[in-house]
């Protein structure tokens, strides 16, 4: 099997990845990736496999976001709403991990900045024995962590922080999405979780979105520039 590896030349790799589905993952994705583009950044979204598919379409709602089409793209599209492999056994079609990772590394490498954004959680199966986490740690980029921000989210969030560098993935920042400091445990996550792992963690408060592009408004607002790697940071300066 190939293995593409971390990125060679101007090419910075980024993933945005969850602790499960539905904890905010393509909003965040869709905010970085407008920000940068905003900037004048040649950044580009990959989603290497939607299920669900329609309605759920997370490359669009990043292309609605920046609004370009060029903005992200989606290797394959699957109608059950299920893990990759297990949609695709269900539908016939032929899902082959080595396809995935060669093409993967090609989408992220075209633009300057490529960022891969995960399906559900990094256990998820993907292609035959293969879980979105081999496909993280075979393209070898920086990731960013997105978790929910409630009561629960400290195990959860904290296995996969362990679960990414048992496999040599560098972890760049944690971000609790939909944070409203309502609870104690909410309030107490931040903090507890910078302990328990070491790294960063940011908080972005429900966005309210009334459409895709307020969620690159929303994450510009509310995460530094800090929240990006530094590998990715000078992109902003041209």
């Amino acid at each position: 099997m190939s293995d593409p590896g971390p990125a060679p030349g101007p090419t910075r790799r980024l993933a945005v990845v969850g602790t499960d589905t539905g904890v905010g993952k393509t909003v965040v994705t869709a905010g970085l990736t407008g920000w940068l583009r905003e900037e004048g950044v040649d950044a580009r979204a990959v989603k290497p496999c939607q299920t669900g598919y329609p309605p759920d379409d997370d490359a669009g709602f990043v292309q609605d976001a920046c609004g370009d089409s060029g903005a992200a793209t989606c290797l394959d599209r699957l109608e059950p709403p299920l893990a990759p492999r297990v949609a695709a056994e269900r539908e016939g079609a032929d899902l082959d991990y080595a396809d995935v990772l060669d093409r993967a590394a090609a989408a992220l490498d075209d633009p300057a900045v490529g960022i891969l954004e995960g399906v559900g959680g990094l256990r998820v199966p993907l292609a035959g024995e293969h879980e979105i986490l081999d496909l993280v740690a075979d393209l070898g980029p920086t990731t960013i962590l997105v978790a929910r921000s409630g009561l629960g989210t400290l195990n959860h969030t904290a296995l996969s922080v362990d679960a990414l560098r048992d496999r040599g993935v560098p972890v760049h920042c944690i971000v609790l999405n939909e944070y409203a400091g309502e609870t104690v445990a909410e309030r107490t996550n931040p903090a507890e979780l910078e302990r328990m792992t070491g790294l960063p963690v940011y908080t972005l408060p429900e966005l309210g979105l009334d459409g895709p592009a307020d969620a690159v408004a929303g994450v510009r607002e509310h995460l530094p520039a800090d929240a990006l790697p530094p590998e990715i940071l000078p992109a902003l300066d041209g």
